[in-house]
């Protein structure tokens, strides 16, 4: 018993929230459900994120085991998690994916992005008018550290390659159309 409280530790996550009833509770869950013991909420209604979303701050204890399932947890359910124990995300981009989305596995070219970019996958797309078979497009958000956006451009570049995707790229600031 006391060398799993040696391990247990304290950590702080901050979300952003819709602005919706049930979006503080949602995102609660994934915590509880996965052993984490909630220490505080801060759940800042009165201001918005540039996003328009309500920022939330959790801290919580959890060993790291844990607290990396919760982590996932909150992305698996939807959760825009802006800092997780000193993991920040403060840069997002969003890329347009065009091929054969589904016939190249759309479930491994995730896996990989989320493996092989300095982001995680935050937020996903897919259309297909014409069905699996056909060419679909899918518009991927992912989220990354400020200084990391171009070396996670790089690695979705790499994946799109590999499955004959084309990538439509964000403008740089400052970037000619």
């Amino acid at each position: 018993m006391s060398d799993r409280a040696e391990t247990v530790r304290a950590y702080t996550v901050r979300l952003e929230l819709v602005d919706e009833p049930g979006e503080l509770l949602r995102a609660l869950e994934p915590i509880a459900n996965n052993g984490g013991n909630l220490l505080s909420i801060f759940h800042e209604r009165g201001n918005v994120t540039p996003r328009g979303h309500i920022p939330v701050e959790v801290d919580l204890e959890a060993t790291p085991e844990r607290f990396d399932d919760i982590v996932n947890a909150l992305q698996d359910a939807g959760v825009n998690v802006i800092q997780a124990g000193q993991e920040r995300y403060s840069a997002e981009l969003t890329v347009v994916l065009i091929g054969h989305l589904v016939n190249t596995d759309l479930s491994d070219t995730l896996s990989r992005l989320r493996d092989e970019t300095e982001g995680r996958v935050t937020d996903l797309s897919l259309s297909a008018p014409k069905g699996a078979d056909d060419v679909s497009s899918a518009r991927v958000r992912l989220a990354t550290e400020q200084g990391s956006v171009e070396s996670t451009l790089s690695a979705v570049r790499v994946v799109a390659d590999e499955k004959d995707l084309r990538v439509i790229e964000p403008l740089a600031a400052g970037g000619e159309a």
